[in-house]
């Protein structure tokens, strides 16, 4: 749900720029203090109503939000779509820098989260009490909604990272599968030698995979303590990880079709691409998208460098509360619906990961056989996932921007088919000149 591309990165970075720099001259990237309350404002402002406006791109917000407002007669929400991850950024960047027109509610991803907290740009959640949520969600979205001791935001979903695999190909060439990345490896030359026209996976460069694929391997390239930030895409997990993709890329073992495209959405349906490593999310991707696929994809574990079971996030979303909004407490009783009550519900049905531990571990969750998928009960699969995402991930404060400009370094590599670690090196270079020009003190190393 939360993989959407757009093509706004020269917007996001210039409007980028402008609210980091705002920002940091105010001092708010040192973190709030950590802020207690309890729900009585919220409930009073729900049962009080009013009209607030919510922003967001996913399948279910239409359906969430008259939901809402049956149960809720009294409030009325305006849903806008302003478009998808770095376009709505742009205009709420722009929105916050003018001080007026931004939404009460807005979607915004894990990775993109910072960067609007540090500019104190969101309501920290914890005044309204809703820190007693932490047990209700998995580990790894609490902590991504958690930035300088504040709560901006409840967790919409997650994508903890499986295998997805056509079992037709797998079967029709004696493909194994994979339970090792060098399992993996072996498995993409097999496919590739035995018809040069398929290939195991695909990956032109995208820089939200990049840097799951390093979390996964133990990495932790970047760390942030206010306005003190150090970057290192040399580390070891991310040395683990590219000793391994670079096989793949230097030996064109990775589909040359741009993810996403009507061209890939084919490969994905006749067998060209036969698995790909992606969040939770995919599968409603897969069913309405690739429908020649149905019957054929399964579901397995994540490949691991020892066997044993770890995965990380790729993707996932929050719905936080703008400090713009005229009546926060009812914006904040609407977040709260959307993402711990019954909001969860319609979420789900659209085809939605959800995020919420009740839902991860309900029986009519995880037992359900999905026709697509063989019948295969794939939530077992991926709920378990979920459990074993490697702890300790952090984005940087500009990570917006930092994923624009991945194509401009790490992206070459592809392109030519060479090692990705002097592209890393190349993006690293510019990460920490970027954000020293912003009002960081960034170190490298």
């Amino acid at each position: 749900m939360s993989r959407i591309r757009s093509r706004a990165k020269a917007v996001v970075a210039v409007a980028l720029a402008a609210a980091l720099a705002a920002g940091c001259s105010s001092g708010a990237s040192t973190g709030p203090a950590p802020a207690t309350g309890n729900q009585d404002s919220v409930d009073a402002a729900l049962k009080a109503g009013g009209t607030i406006t919510y922003w967001s791109w996913t399948p279910s917000a239409k359906d969430q939000v008259a939901a809402f407002e049956k149960e809720y007669p009294n409030v009325k929400v305006n849903y806008v779509n302003a478009g998808t991850n770095k376009e709505e950024y742009a205009k709420l960047q722009n929105a916050i820098k003018a001080g007026s027109g931004a939404p009460d509610v807005a979607q915004i991803e894990y990775y993109a989260l910072p960067q609007f907290a540090l500019t104190d740009s969101l309501a920290n959640l914890d005044q309204y009490g809703f820190g007693a949520f932490e047990k209700d969600f998995s580990p790894s979205t609490w902590s991504s909604v958690r930035v300088n001791n504040g709560l901006y935001g409840l967790p919409q979903d997650s994508g903890p990272m499986a295998l997805f695999y056509n079992k037709e190909v797998f079967d029709k060439y004696g493909i194994a599968v994979p339970k090792t990345w060098d399992e993996y490896l072996a498995a993409a030359k097999k496919l590739h030698a035995a018809d040069p026209a398929k290939y195991l996976t695909s990956d032109t460069g995208d820089a939200g995979f990049a840097a799951s694929m390093i979390w996964q391997a133990g990495g932790h390239p970047f760390t942030a303590d206010g306005r003190n930030v150090k970057i290192n895409l040399a580390d070891a997990g991310t040395k683990k990880w590219t000793a391994t993709w670079n096989q793949l890329v230097t030996g064109k073992l990775l589909a040359p079709i741009k993810e996403w495209s009507d061209d890939w959405f084919r490969a994905l349906g006749d067998g060209t691409i036969a698995s790909l490593v992606t969040g939770a999310w995919m599968p409603g991707n897969f069913k309405s998208s690739v429908p020649g696929g149905a019957g054929k994809w399964a579901v397995a574990p994540m490949p691991t460098y020892d066997g044993q079971p770890v995965t990380a996030e790729n993707g996932g979303s929050t719905q936080s509360v703008l400090k713009q909004s005229a009546n926060p407490a009812l914006a904040a009783a609407f977040v709260r619906w959307l993402n711990h009550g019954n909001g969860v519900k319609p979420f789900i049905a659209s085809g939605g990961f959800p995020a919420t531990t009740a839902d991860l571990n309900s029986p009519a969750f995880l037992d359900e056989a999905v026709p697509y998928f063989g019948g295969q009960k794939i939530n077992q699969v991926l709920a378990e996932a979920s459990k074993t995402v490697a702890k300790g991930w952090n984005y940087l404060p500009y990570q917006t921007y930092a994923n624009s400009i991945f194509s401009d370094t790490v992206g070459k590599a592809y392109v030519s088919g060479t090692a990705l670690d002097p592209g890393l090196d190349a993006w690293q270079k510019a990460l920490v000149d970027y954000g020293n020009q912003q009002g960081f003190t960034v170190s490298a190393g």
